[in-house]
């Protein structure tokens, strides 16, 4: 009988060779992916068909497609082949220094006023790790878009991923002082009635902001009215740094113009509640091995809001 004493593990670059033609139909595309000539692969194929006394190719001049018995062989060995290929990568992941690459998903104000500005700090301490940011306000999804993980302000958190608690964040009222010296500070909430207010919208309703005081708990529901509306929370600060309302904020994207005085705090004996979410997480996908490059920017990352 064909193949019989054979020993199995003479074929091991066959098979892998096989799989990778049934991977990328062709044989110029799979001795491309292999770094090897065409007439290398056709040879090792050959080979295989030999051993086993079946054809497992189906050759024209124009393509090759596997027949019943090639694509049942290479069907059973990918799971396998790529079990060692991950163990390979999880071995040389473990030694040396961190390296790879780490996609991540980011608010836009987040991502441009607190997270770029530190990141080449993390660069320096890690070298051969490459950092691919994406930077929007889109909750994208993790695993279909091929990111290692997402910071996201959100109060809703996908029950299929590992969510992280990155820091506590707050709503603030701001205005420049232009503003407030032109049209007034207002006192209460209820005084916003008499102001441009610049809003972030919250669907078709008419807009609203709600209010507790720091003082006896007194909650208040104020209809505000304004000429600008907008999905960014950069570009309401930056409409407020022009003077044009009074604009609410998540901390994070007032907290530059408020330490510089570009913008003042406005209602400071009120928090304003129910605006934004009120922590930023991380959050990546639920995997058994994760790569060492992402929990090290993880556990960075965390560190530096949590303990900052």
């Amino acid at each position: 009988m064909a193949g019989k004493g054979m020993k199995t593990e003479a074929l091991w670059t066959h098979l892998y060779w096989l799989t990778v033609l049934a991977e990328q139909g062709s044989f110029t595309r799979a001795a491309e992916r292999l770094d090897v000539s065409k007439a290398a692969v056709s040879q090792k194929i050959k080979e295989l068909e030999t051993l086993t006394g079946v054809a497992l190719v189906q050759r024209t001049t124009r393509s090759v497609r596997l027949t019943s018995a090639g694509e049942q062989l290479a069907g059973e060995l990918r799971e396998p082949f790529t079990r060692i290929a991950e163990s390979v990568y999880r071995v040389r992941d473990e030694a040396g220094p961190v390296r790879g690459q780490v996609r991540i998903s980011a608010p836009v104000a987040f991502a441009r006023q607190q997270l770029v500005p530190i990141i080449g700090d993390f660069l320096r301490e890690y070298p051969q790790v490459r950092l691919q940011l994406d930077v929007t306000d889109r909750l994208v999804s993790l695993g279909g878009e091929g990111f290692d993980l997402a910071i996201r302000h959100s109060q809703s958190l996908p029950e299929t991923h590992v969510a992280l608690p990155l820091c506590a964040t707050r709503a603030l009222l701001v205005a420049s002082p232009a503003y407030l010296a032109q049209h007034g500070v207002p006192q209460t909430p209820d005084a916003l009635l008499q102001h441009n207010c610049l809003w972030y919208p919250r669907g078709p309703d008419a807009p609203q902001w709600r209010f507790q005081s720091h003082q006896g708990g007194e909650t208040l529901t104020v209809k505000i009215q304004g000429n600008f509306a907008t999905n960014n929370s950069e570009s309401i600060r930056d409409a407020a740094l022009q003077g044009a309302g009074i604009a609410m904020l998540p901390d994070f994207s007032a907290r530059a113009a408020l330490e510089s005085g570009a913008l003042q705090p406005v209602l400071s004996s009120w928090q304003a509640i129910d605006a934004f979410a009120d922590r930023l997480w991380v959050v990546r996908p639920y995997a058994a091995q994760v790569p060492r490059a992402v929990t090290t920017f993880i556990h960075w990352l965390r560190a530096r809001f949590i303990d900052g």
